[in-house]
């Protein structure tokens, strides 16, 4: 390849370029990282990860003032992580400190859900109050951060937490339809008839269920052990460690029934009172901490938080965007300078804090020793008896898992063969197990809904799926997407109640979110459950935990729920993967669509998802590599690409492309591009809060949605915008944390949606931030045309085959495993 540099015509569609894996020009001419390199922070997943999401610019080491140590950290704020898509890519040891004493940064952009940065490993150890890293540093995946205003946030300041939902259905959708007239077919008023049996004997099995039943009685073996060691922790004894190294193999079953389903429009959480608010300031006043706290305090630990926090300073862990080290800071002020690593709250605290981060990464719990070298970290003595003793008291649940645990459920406690596997000790917080027991139960009640398949005709794989059993997966691309769509059309037909939902807004469907909110969609029937006899959700892969949990238990007994979407793509905002789980337990019938993604850009793509990042034919300009020297270069780029050279070579007009890069923060980060972006296309003073008529941006009602809309207009209620037809208004109060410029986005706020044409950026710092599967949500997004502006040398073409998705730790799969072989034990329950 010629040195030369190309002209201006390079980033035109209509100039032959090299394709995809072509190097770009020399990598040491990319721009510097940010001056400001945040603290690094430990996270408790496997040795080498990092556990806290670093801001753009923020702070070195933390001063241990009190006032200092107690202000929030920017990069751990609600605003970076609430969205946060976990799987990030392993980052290289952090660079040695400058000549002139600031921490370089390792790159500046990178996706999750937040406004991440890759962070340094150059923290000084737990004893001198900073925090220490476990293993090496990374960066997290912060690709859908929650909106923020297009400034970057000051040292010690956070962003605005993400703010409720405005309770408007923000995509437009309307209820599915309830099926028509009946058809004349026999077969289809034999299934609704045997629908009605089935739930009228499913009532009266839940009736004689009912009757009171002894509590601990009919107990026996591990069960009866196990109800013995509760009554003797709640009788004041300390449990001895057999209870921690011997758990119970059997998943937990939760005590009490799940929350019930939300109104249809639900009424705004109360907050705070204003005493308990004030009394809150007063104890962090005392502390030296930031009056600015009270707030999110007090409604993280309720109406008594500031005897709470009087008499425990580190529960003011529970506040997000607090760092160990600034509680710490806090709780010596409060206590008195004597107050140490040892203390015993300060353990308890650690575990909980521990475990949310690793909630922000994807983790539904961690492995025992872990979490054990976590707390060593933070200098916490004897880290396995602190570990037992949050166990004790109720803090954290602990299971086993593995073939041994198997093997002495099956034997009914003989002992297990020498040649048994591992048994893995897993620990997490009490709200996820239950939500993953709970989606476990529901999953196999409809997996285990129908005896015989109902005769549905002759038509595809998944319809024929569908016919014979109450729970499905599909996978496939994007073409795949029809398939769900012809078998929604056909259980129409059949008049049966339909719902088709997606993760973003999409045509014919509902959004999950507005499904669950009772805005959108079947409704629900006199028992709270879906009024549906199939649930399609599309983007099943973006379902967490604790949503997918919500959504089972809305299905009623004898409909049928198909989860199809692409396992390729970015995972969840929220902890869990449960498309992924249940994919793995193979606990009901699969289909896999062979229905290759079109032209060039499918052809990219396929490639892409097996790990091969290969040159395309692109007669057409379908594929267009625009290779920058530097991230100024990027942004000019990007700028001419959708502003002229896409619209006058393909007719798409500006509007209808879309920008995607790793990250919000960074010289090229969509704080970056879309200023330059606005700045060309709609220029104008940004009269409300930067924002102004025409400007696009996206909206985050709630952690984890980004919905595309249109400044129209602004008043004294908030900002109104136009998302696909349907009108929002931003309340004044809301707008810096909820609406961002959405000309340029990361890939987590872009997946499930798609566009004529993408402008995928990557410049040189973005490359620790690469991933095969952001690539592949990346260059997915577009339907037309991909221009990819590449800086980032060999390390796209490293990305792709050799840096798959970081795995999370989760207990579905084992969940369902073990409730499907019970099923087929007892065929005739």
């Amino acid at each position: 390849m010629s040195t030369d540099r190309p002209d201006a015509s390079a980033a035109d569609p209509t100039t032959p370029t090299p394709g995809p894996s072509a190097p770009s020009p020399d990598p040491a001419a990319s721009g510097p990282a940010d001056t400001g390199s945040p603290e690094a922070e430990p996270t408790p997943t496997d040795s080498a990860e990092a556990g806290a999401e670093a801001g753009d610019g923020g702070p070195g080491p933390e001063p241990q003032t009190p006032d200092a140590a107690t202000r929030p950290d920017p990069e751990t704020t609600p605003a970076d992580s609430a969205e946060a898509g976990p799987d990030a890519p392993e980052a290289e040891p952090a660079a040695a400190p400058t000549a002139d004493g600031t921490e370089p940064t390792v790159g500046d952009a990178q996706p999750v859900d937040g406004d991440t940065e890759p962070v340094t490993a150059d923290a000084e150890p737990a004893a001198d109050g900073a925090e220490p890293t476990v293993g090496d540093a990374q960066p997290v995946d912060s690709d859908t951060e929650p909106a923020a205003a297009d400034a970057q946030p000051t040292d010690g300041d956070t962003e605005s937490a993400v703010g409720e939902a405005d309770g408007v259905g923000d995509e437009g959708a309307g209820k599915s339809p309830a099926g028509g007239e009946t058809p004349a077919v026999s077969e289809a008023a034999a299934e609704l008839a045997a629908q009605k049996v089935e739930r009228e004997r499913i009532a009266r099995r839940k009736a004689e269920r009912q009757a009171p039943v002894e509590a601990g009685g009919k107990l026996s073996g591990k069960a009866a052990d196990l109800l013995a060691a509760v009554r003797a922790v709640e009788g004041g004894e300390k449990p001895p460690a057999l209870y921690f190294d011997d758990a119970p193999a059997a998943p937990r079953k939760a005590v009490a029934a799940t929350a019930p389903p939300p109104p249809r429009n639900p009424e705004p959480a109360a907050g705070p009172t204003p005493d308990a608010v004030a009394a809150v300031e007063a104890v962090l006043a005392r502390g030296g901490a930031p009056a600015a706290l009270a707030g999110a305090a007090a409604t993280a630990l309720g109406e008594d938080a500031a005897d709470l926090l009087a008499e425990d300073p580190w529960r003011l862990l529970a506040v997000a965007g607090v760092r160990p080290t600034q509680a710490d800071g806090f709780a010596r002020a409060l206590l008195g300078p004597d107050t140490g690593p040892a203390d015993e709250r300060r353990a308890a605290a650690l575990v909980g804090w521990l475990l949310e981060q690793a909630a922000l990464k994807g983790h539904t719990a961690l492995e025992a020793p872990t979490l054990e070298s976590a707390l060593a970290q933070y200098g916490v003595p004897a880290p396995a008896e602190a570990l037992e003793r949050a166990i004790g008291d109720g803090a954290v649940l602990v299971f086993n898992e593995g073939e041994e645990a198997e093997a002495e459920e099956a034997e009914e406690g003989e002992e297990a063969g020498e040649d048994a596997g591992p048994v893995r000790v897993l620990v997490g917080l009490e709200g996820y197990a239950l939500a993953e027991e709970s989606l476990a139960d529901g999953l196999a009640r409809l997996a285990n809904g129908f005896d015989t398949p109902a005769d549905w005709g002759d038509g595809s794989e998944l319809i024929r799926a569908a016919a014979g059993h109450g729970l499905v997966t599909h996978t496939g691309g994007e073409a795949a997407r029809a398939e769900p769509r012809a078998l929604a059309a056909a259980a129409r037909a059949l008049g049966l109640r339909v719902c088709l939902a997606a993760h973003a807004p999409a045509p014919d469907a509902v959004t999950t979110a507005g499904l669950l909110a009772g805005t959108e969609g079947p409704g629900r029937d006199a028992d709270g459950q879906f009024a549906l006899d199939l649930l399609i959700v599309l983007d099943a892969p973006q379902l967490d935990v604790e949503t997918a949990a919500a959504l089972v238990e809305s299905v009623p007994d004898g409909a049928r729920l198909v989860l199809s979407g692409d396992p390729g793509v970015l995972g969840s905002a929220g902890p869990g993967r449960v498309f992924a789980d249940v994919l793995a337990a193979r606990a009901c019938p699969q289909v896999v669509s062979r229905v290759p993604d079109p032209g060039p850009v499918g052809e990219l793509v396929s490639g892409i998802g097996i790990g091969e990042l290969n040159q395309v034919d692109a007669p057409g300009k379908e594929v267009v590599i625009v290779p920058v020297r530097d991230a100024g270069e990027a942004v000019h780029r990007t700028v001419q690409l959708v502003a002229e050279s896409v619209p006058r070579a393909f007719g798409v007009p500006a509007d209808s492309v879309q920008v995607i890069t790793p990250g919000h923060g960074g010289s090229a980060g969509t704080r970056t591009l879309n200023t330059a972006l606005k700045e060309r296309l709609n220029p104008g003073p940004g009269r409300f809060g930067g924002f102004d008529p025409g400007d696009r941006v996206v909206h985050v009602p709630s952690p984890g949605r980004a919905v595309p809309a249109t400044v129209v207009s602004a008043d004294a209620r908030g900002l109104h915008l136009d998302a696909a037809g349907a009108r929002i208004v931003v309340p004044k109060e809301r707008v810096e944390s909820q609406v961002r410029h959405g000309w340029a986005v990361t890939a987590h706020q872009a997946v499930g949606a798609r566009w004529p044409a993408v402008v995928v950026v990557l410049p040189g710092d973005a490359a620790q931030a690469l991933s095969r599967d952001w690539v592949y949500t990346a260059f997915g997004r577009a339907e037309r045309h991909l221009s990819v502006v590449h800086g980032v040398d060999q390390a796209l073409a490293h990305a792709v085959a050799q840096v798959p998705p970081k795995p999370r730790t989760t207990r579905l799969t084992g969940l369902l495993s073990a409730l499907a072989e019970a099923a087929r034990e007892k065929p005739g329950e």
